[in-house]
């Protein structure tokens, strides 16, 4: 019989990324700290070979494409890419509402399979008085 762990691409206990401080519907001020969550894996800079490990990405009032799912997270004011290994940032924003959704990238910038995506949340950022 095959090993069952040879043919999964992850342990068991499903990875997952997540916004540590920041919650759907929060309401923020310019600048804000968006602190990035991970379970299941690692964090290790882009171009790391190291198993189970990546690296993230933040993408801001955008959503990936079917050819940046197939190909590699495009690098944009949109896209933020944190590949040396960041696990939070600090962000400023227009007033409004916006989304936010983290997505965790292998050494190349690509998606996992299945892929490692938070949900994505709507923030409101309160205009400074």
């Amino acid at each position: 019989a095959q090993d069952a762990s040879e043919t999964r691409p992850f342990p068991d206990d499903a990875p997952r990324v997540y916004f540590a401080n920041l919650s759907d519907s929060d309401t923020v001020r310019s600048p804000f700290r968006v602190v990035f969550g991970v379970s299941g894996m690692g964090v290790a800079p882009a171009g790391v070979e190291t198993p189970n490990t990546g690296h993230h990405h933040l993408l801001v009032d955008a959503t990936l494409s079917a050819e940046e799912r197939a190909y590699a997270i495009p690098a944009s004011d949109n896209h933020l890419h944190f590949g040396g290994g960041q696990t939070e940032t600090v962000l400023t924003l227009p007033p409004g509402d916006h989304t936010l959704q983290l997505v965790f990238g292998d050494r190349g910038h690509s998606l996992f399979n299945p892929s490692i995506e938070s949900e994505v949340i709507t923030i409101n950022v309160d205009p400074a008085e």
